[in-house]
């Protein structure tokens, strides 16, 4: 004979057993003030005992939320995008907020459909982890519900507050300390053509010519590396390169091994994140951090004031910082 499940206990239960109202039970679970300590600990340990468990969900849908954001990346297979999901969530879950995921495929178009799709949820909130959505499609999307954006848009769009790295100043920075060196003959691999990376792109050429040297720049698409590593040795060949980023760095690194070409004794390299598998590689890999838990914390921090009324729209430009190791050297 099947023995009928138990209902779940509920507030009024709490109270009853802790001898108090059901409205200091709900003050006690909140951790809101009006609750003494030793009353709220009495609480809290019957609730324990019962196995009660606080609706968040109801709670917040009673006062029109569901405590819920979403959050929007072009690819899970990026490290950097999991690093900002990370500071995102580390706010999320101080201030009693859950997450829903949507991958876009580094797509725009599965993007735009993903974000369609968790807008329809009804959470409180997008913070959008990509630069791959024009900005028509953010503001349409911020009609609906409040949303953030990480990373540099072409065009800033009207109603998305947005946090990005500064892009020009850490180029800079891996350009000044290659020629610090005393490289002279220095190749940037451009990791694409969105606004961060151009960005990038534009600032080397920039911190080049203002040292009196030629800037020389190759897509690192395709056999971009080949070609890079194919000059190496050469009288008029690089000594050094700044990659787009750090998995265009590594794998720099990885084929210059297998050709039997030393880093940084042949040629120095500098990369752009600072992921897990630039500290792993040997040597291990000089790069530029940007902060990108910081720059989740800071996303999350515009949403919720966003989500609260605040209509003001904001760009926060946070500062990246150079990191060297070991594939960086002097010139030969």
């Amino acid at each position: 004979m099947t023995t009928p499940a138990r209902p779940a206990p509920t507030i009024i239960d709490v109270a009853r057993a802790a001898g108090v109202s059901k409205s200091l039970v709900s003050l006690a679970i909140r951790g809101d003030a009006g609750v003494s300590d030793a009353t709220r600990t009495r609480i809290l340990e019957v609730a324990d005992e019962l196995g009660y468990h606080s609706n968040a969900l109801a709670r917040g849908l009673a006062r029109g939320r569901t405590q819920m954001v979403g959050l929007l990346v072009s690819d899970l297979a990026n490290p950097y995008f999991a690093d900002v999901v990370h500071g995102i969530e580390e706010d999320a879950d101080a201030t009693g907020l859950g997450t829903i995921i949507g991958h876009g495929r580094g797509s725009a178009e599965v993007l735009a459909r993903r974000l369609d799709e968790i807008l329809d949820l009804g959470v409180d909130g997008v913070i959008v982890i990509s630069a791959m959505l024009d900005g028509g499609t953010l503001d349409r999307a911020a009609a609906r519900r409040p949303v953030v954006m990480v990373g540099r848009p072409f065009a800033p769009p009207r109603r998305v507050s947005v946090v990005r790295n500064h892009d020009e100043h850490g180029a800079e920075a891996a350009v000044s300390h290659l020629i610090s060196l005393g490289h002279r003959r220095i190749a940037h691999l451009a990791s694409s053509r969105r606004a961060a990376a151009t960005a990038r792109r534009d600032s080397f050429e920039r911190t080049m010519r203002a040292a009196g040297l030629a800037p020389h720049v190759i897509d690192a698409g395709d056999d971009g590396v080949a070609r890079l590593l194919d000059r190496v040795g050469a009288p008029d060949g690089p000594t050094a390169c700044f990659a787009g980023n750090d998995r265009i760095a590594t794998a720099v690194l990885s084929d210059a091994l297998d050709r039997g070409l030393g880093v940084p004794t042949d040629l120095s390299v500098v990369g752009y994140d600072n992921a897990e598998a630039g500290r792993l590689v040997r040597p291990a890999l000089t790069t530029v951090e940007q902060p990108r838990e910081a720059m989740g914390r800071e996303a999350m921090r515009l949403l919720r004031a966003r989500i609260d009324g605040d209509r003001e729209v904001a760009e926060i430009t946070l500062e990246p910082r150079l990191v060297v190791r070991g594939s960086t050297g002097p010139a030969a």
